[in-house]
């Protein structure tokens, strides 16, 4: 880890549990429309991309996919923001590393992180948040992460991203940048870390 000067997060799966969080709010749309709740890949599918691209494949087939899609961007997303459940010691983690490191969010959420890190008290944590409306191409391309490296003209070995899906995988070895993956020892990855603190002791070692 020496060298690194950007520590880049995921916040599905990372910063926040929101599983549960998420689950919610598409089973919410889909019961708009009278359909059951959605499947186990379904919410798999849901939980690493993009609101567009979840609701195109959660409701294929139904014919309701433009009208859902128009009742999302309509929808007050906040009732969801309660069920998201942040990771231990995020803050701790995020203040202890604020000082050393430029910190930044690569997230496929869309206009909805500005609310999740306000509600949860999280807003100048991070010096720049890419969400899926920030850029062309979201996650699995890299442009999000190369957005981040370019506001602060890091380079990639300089650069580190903390993910627990799939989706995060394919996007740091896009973009070159080592990848951490976070509660998931099955994905391909520089280093897996069990908690948050982890990544400090990494990013931090004892001299």
């Amino acid at each position: 880890m020496r060298g690194i000067a950007v520590v880049i997060f995921d916040c599905d799966g990372v910063l926040f549990d929101s599983r549960r969080s998420n689950i919610a709010f598409y089973n919410h749309i889909r019961a708009r429309f009278d359909l059951s709740p959605m499947n186990e890949d379904e919410e798999a599918f849901a939980h690493m991309h993009t609101a567009d691209e979840s609701i195109r494949y959660i409701f294929q087939g139904t014919g309701y996919e433009q009208e859902a899609q128009a009742y999302r961007m309509e929808m007050d997303y906040s009732p969801f923001v309660q069920d998201m459940v942040p990771e231990p010691h995020l803050r701790e983690v995020l203040q202890t590393l604020k000082p050393r490191f430029g910190l930044g969010v690569a997230t496929n959420r869309s206009a909805t992180i500005s609310e999740v890190l306000r509600r949860h008290g999280l807003e100048g944590m991070f010096d720049i948040v890419v969400s899926s409306l920030d850029v062309q191409k979201p996650k699995p391309h890299p442009e999000p992460l190369l957005k981040i490296l370019r506001f602060f003209r890091s380079t990639p070995e300089q650069a580190v991203y903390v993910g627990d899906s799939p989706v995060d995988a394919q996007t740091a070895m896009a973009a070159g940048v080592l990848f951490v993956a976070y509660k998931n020892p099955e994905l391909n990855a520089d280093y897996h870390v069990s908690s948050l603190m982890e990544i400090v002791g990494l990013l931090t070692p004892n001299p």
